[in-house]
């Protein structure tokens, strides 16, 4: 039996009409393109290539055709691969990123950011600073998951006044993947999943248990565990698709993709990340 929008409490979501909740107005309308937006295949010289360069311009990418976006952006805290920007210039770094991203992006492609939170004098949400930013660059928000990374990660002991409500400190262990597309909720191109029913029942709840990576055993400051663009790539690509990380770092989606079947393109201003990036993947492959 289909269900609708109940005016008191939920009920179950099988064959679900949406249409009440979407009909108020505190929600947008879904919006209707008159015709297909720009679905493209890549040049097969950028397929499976690392550049050595800023992303904020990708010119060897044609428009329209990056399947999906993976990428953790450097969070400007002190890492060894950080500048120190201020706010305003991080956040303009990042908008001049995705906003390229938008332009490789194929219609109905996804992308997917891996975001921390920093800071606890202020607290500084950058969750909600980057979904603002994408909305604001044209992108549709789809959702946002919690990435919990351990019940206690990294044995945090940072309680602020210990037993104390003088100023107890919240000990984040989890991140955030927020997920957005181009113009369509739907893919545009056609093509075929890989996906099996338990990893679509695990990638389709909002909280993903993954452990962390080992900062000092794969020798990059903040990398995340191939696990996670793993279940991202085939919960939103086909086979074959390319799948793009405008902060490459340590090459963990490009080595994803590639065991996913699918294709990458990483961008990585430091060297010695792209050189361990690709000894990553040549050992991996052998």
């Amino acid at each position: 039996m289909a269900t609708s929008t109940a005016s008191f409490g939920a009920g179950k979501r099988e064959s679900h009409d949406s249409s009440p909740f979407y009909s108020r107005r505190m929600s947008k309308p879904a919006p209707v393109t008159s015709e297909p937006g720009l679905v493209a295949d890549a040049p097969v010289e950028v397929l499976d290539r690392i550049y050595t360069q800023s992303s904020e311009s990708m010119g060897q990418l044609p428009d329209g055709t990056v399947a999906l976006m993976v990428t953790s952006p450097p969070y400007n805290v002190g890492k060894d691969y950080d500048d120190d920007l201020s706010l305003e210039e991080y956040l303009g770094l990042l908008e001049r990123v995705f906003t390229e991203t938008y332009r490789v992006l194929e219609a109905g492609g996804r992308v997917a950011i891996n975001v921390a939170n920093v800071g606890r004098k202020p607290y500084l949400p950058l969750n909600q600073h980057v979904a603002a930013m994408l909305s604001d660059i044209g992108y549709l928000l789809r959702g946002e998951i919690i990435w919990k990374k351990a019940k206690s990660a990294g044995g945090s002991t940072a309680w602020g006044s210990w037993q104390s409500a003088k100023n107890p400190t919240l000990r984040d262990v989890h991140e955030y993947v927020i997920v957005a597309c181009k113009e369509s909720f739907h893919r545009q191109r056609k093509g075929d999943d890989t996906i099996t029913r338990e990893d679509f029942l695990d990638a389709t709840v909002s909280i993903w248990d993954i452990r962390p990576e080992s900062a000092r055993r794969l020798g990059h400051p903040a990398p995340f565990p191939i696990e996670l663009p793993r279940r991202l790539i085939e919960l939103y690509t086909f086979d074959g698709d390319l799948v793009l990380d405008p902060f490459l770092g340590a090459g963990t989606t490009a080595m994803a993709a590639r065991d996913a079947g699918r294709h990458y393109v990483g961008y990585e201003i430091n060297k010695d990340y792209v050189n361990l990036a690709l000894e990553r993947l040549a050992a991996s492959n052998d």
